[in-house]
């Protein structure tokens, strides 16, 4: 994502309210902030709702198709009822999610949304 889009990005967050954590950054660049805060950008490129897994978690992916991602927001199934619309039906849009930067399977970085007030759509 070039610095154009990821400044706009974060123009529309201080404008809508929300409260960025850290740098704003886009999704290919979060695996650098594993550990760190920060907002990560970027268009849902692939969504999965793993209703038969444990914890019922629902994978919004960022930066690449399911497996190729750079990026992965975490919804737990205790949280999702809290999200009208569904989560994944977000595929396709631009969102931008703050917080702390987690590392996921295949070092990838991933981040755990437990609001909808966590979840900015773009």
């Amino acid at each position: 994502m070039n610095k154009r889009v990821i400044c706009a990005l974060a123009i529309c967050l201080v404008s809508s309210g929300a409260m960025a954590a850290g740098p704003t950054i886009g999704a290919d660049n979060a695996s650098s902030f594993i550990g760190k805060d920060a907002t990560v950008c970027g268009k849902v490129d692939s969504a999965k709702y793993n209703e038969n897994s444990d914890g019922q978690p629902t994978f919004l992916h960022l930066g690449g198709k399911f497996p190729v991602h750079k990026f992965a927001i975490r919804i737990m199934g205790e949280n999702r009822g809290k999200f009208t619309p569904p989560p994944e039906e977000n595929l396709g849009r631009m969102v931008c999610v703050s917080g702390r930067v987690g590392r996921a399977a295949g070092n990838r970085a991933e981040m755990e949304v437990v609001d909808p007030s966590e979840l900015q759509l773009l």
